[in-house]
């Protein structure tokens, strides 16, 4: 039961795996007690989070289970009611698709909230990718910026791409970017046809996975090597 004795409950950030790999072979165990504490979850996908939990803890009922779905499509004018188990002294767990809720995710629209209506917030110990690869990207991890998405359109991309290359060159700064997994092939491919020669990039796909892939080179070593990233979660970092 996740009932907290008449005080007001807790949201709780719960990470998950980054792929389909053992929960508890990334995870603490703690996660493992914290998921069998709690039935009131906010997810981005309710069948795979529940997958997640059984995964995690397989007694667990999931007929107990309380979701609320949070994602592009969820009405933002809904979204306080989501906490009200919190009022009533229950707590309230988030669980993102992959790797730390809040980071690059709708769940920090419910973070902003709670912080505004006086809920506690605990964030908990999981993989987030894009630290996992600025850690092994040998790249400045003193000052960096995450991104997110570069533009779809072509010109305003490569204008984007020199525009940060500059800012790292300016500032000695990491850009970290991402992108949707099925166009990360024409992504590299643009990100050397754009950048500098001498520029470092960095290519982390598939962290904590067995078919992880981790290198850094200039973006002139890059062209001579030949790898594929299609449809493989993978984060991009620049530093020139």
């Amino acid at each position: 039961m996740d009932q907290t004795m008449g005080n007001i409950g807790k949201l709780v950030l719960i990470p998950t795996t980054l792929g389909d790999n053992e929960p508890l072979e990334v995870l603490p165990i703690s996660i493992k007690r914290t998921i069998e504490q709690i039935d009131h979850y906010i997810v981005e996908n309710e069948k795979t989070a529940r997958h997640f939990i059984k995964k995690i803890s397989s007694k667990k009922s999931q007929p107990s289970l309380h979701i609320n779905v949070l994602n592009k499509f969820t009405e933002p004018e809904i979204l306080p009611t989501f906490l009200d188990p919190c009022f009533e002294g229950f707590n309230v767990g988030i669980i993102s698709e992959a790797g730390c809720p809040g980071i690059a995710d709708p769940g920090a629209d419910i973070v902003a909230i709670a912080h505004q209506k006086g809920i506690q917030v605990v964030p908990l110990v999981g993989p987030s990718s894009i630290l996992l690869a600025l850690m092994a990207s040998g790249l400045n991890g003193q000052s960096f910026a995450f991104n997110g998405y570069l533009p779809i359109e072509a010109g305003d991309r490569k204008k984007s791409i020199k525009r940060f290359e500059k800012l790292s060159r300016d500032f000695d700064q990491s850009q970290i970017f991402i992108e949707t997994p099925y166009r990360n092939n024409k992504l590299l491919d643009e990100l050397l046809k754009t950048l500098s020669p001498h520029t470092l990039v960095c290519v982390a796909c598939d962290i904590t996975l067995p078919s992880e892939f981790i290198a850094t080179k200039k973006a002139m070593d890059w062209l001579r090597t030949s790898v594929d990233l299609h449809k493989r979660p993978t984060i991009f970092i620049i530093h020139a």
